[in-house]
């Protein structure tokens, strides 16, 4: 019962976590720099903000999170723009505040639900436009147009801007054919899947598809285990290799990594990156990286954890100090996709 409690999503690799932290940071303050300028605010853009706190939320989905279906620009906009005219018609009816913010709510997810635009911070909003009413004044009709629809619409294009600049894609485009991958079930029959299970805010159509896809590699091949899918035709260095040998190897191959072999001891990856621009006065053994390694049985769910935690880019598989192949991402994509490929032992 208590493990419910704990974690459950997967580590963030750090660079991820400053892809889409600086990017919130500078969306909203170039979000917030426009809708200063179009207000015409008198006050100092500095000392005022004409942001209002769910665009925090927002961001965070947009730059964090963009395959989300909730983060779409579809259900951002309109999600929180109609959540703002939920707010403006329930002060209409000029309810006390505590059940003015319950009746808000409730109409915007009626709202955001019957337009296909949920999104969580439209809640949020609803309640953000509740709260800016005073007794002798009422929000205007044009505050869902200014901040709210002209706030999440800058928001949206700059991590459309930032999103596509930094590797990811954003807005998370739905497939009109199914991957032919197996026998894959088409999109609008993964659609309807998770109209039936209730998931559809939760998981686009496209990554269902590969989610199943992979699942159906993994069935019909049986357990996939490093090594299975590593690479056992290797090209090596050796604490003898000169930087100059290095450095063409790695022009021939056009690898990334290149393993590192003292004797018959793994001693490391030697990144492609080390020997860039003038060669340092050091040996091969120094610009070697240590790197986790797995054995030859570790199952698959193991590589996946940890390429995806982001901490390196390719698996050692290893028997005791022996290096017996290696994993890339392109191995574990392809076992995915095909299953394990035949390799000569």
């Amino acid at each position: 019962m208590i493990r419910g409690f704990l974690p459950v999503m997967p580590p963030t690799p750090p660079r991820e976590i400053a892809r889409a932290a600086i990017g919130a940071a500078l969306g909203l303050l170039l979000a917030d720099l426009i809708l200063w300028a179009l207000s015409g605010a008198g006050t100092p853009m500095m000392t005022q903000a004409a942001l209002i706190a769910p665009f925090g939320a927002s961001a965070f989905l947009i730059f964090a999170v963009p395959n989300s279906p909730l983060a779409q620009p579809w259900s951002a906009v309109v999600g929180n723009t109609v959540s703002a005219l939920a707010a403006l018609a329930v002060l209409q009816t000029q309810l006390p505040m505590v059940p003015a913010i319950s009746a808000a709510v409730l109409l915007a997810m009626i709202a955001m639900a019957l337009t296909r635009a949920m999104h969580p911070p439209g809640g949020a909003v609803a309640i953000a436009t509740v709260l800016l009413t005073r007794p002798d004044h009422l929000p205007p009709l044009s505050f869902a147009l200014l901040p709210v629809f002209t706030g999440t619409a800058a928001l949206v294009v700059l991590g459309i801007a930032w999103n596509r600049a930094t590797g990811r894609h954003y807005p998370f485009r739905q497939p009109t054919t199914a991957p032919a991958l197996r026998q894959t079930p088409g999109p609008f029959a993964l659609a309807a899947a998770l109209d039936r299970l209730r998931m559809g805010a939760n998981l686009g159509v496209e990554d269902l598809s590969r989610l199943i896809a992979a699942a159906e590699a993994i069935a019909h091949s049986g357990p996939l285990t490093a090594a299975s899918i590593m690479s056992r035709d290797l090209v090596t260095l050796t604490p003898a290799t000169t930087l100059t040998e290095a450095a063409e190897t790695f022009r021939r191959t056009n690898y990334g990594h290149l393993p590192l072999i003292d004797g018959t001891r793994f001693a490391g990856l030697v990144p492609q990156t080390a020997l860039l621009g003038p060669l340092p006065d050091v040996g091969l053994k120094a610009l070697s990286q240590s790197v986790r390694s797995v054995p030859p049985t570790a199952p698959l769910a193991d590589l996946v954890t940890l390429l995806a935690a982001g901490g390196q880019t390719c698996i050692p598989v290893t028997a005791g100090d022996r290096l017996t192949g290696l994993i890339t991402r392109t191995d574990l994509l392809a076992a995915l996709t095909h299953g394990p490929i035949p390799r000569n032992p």
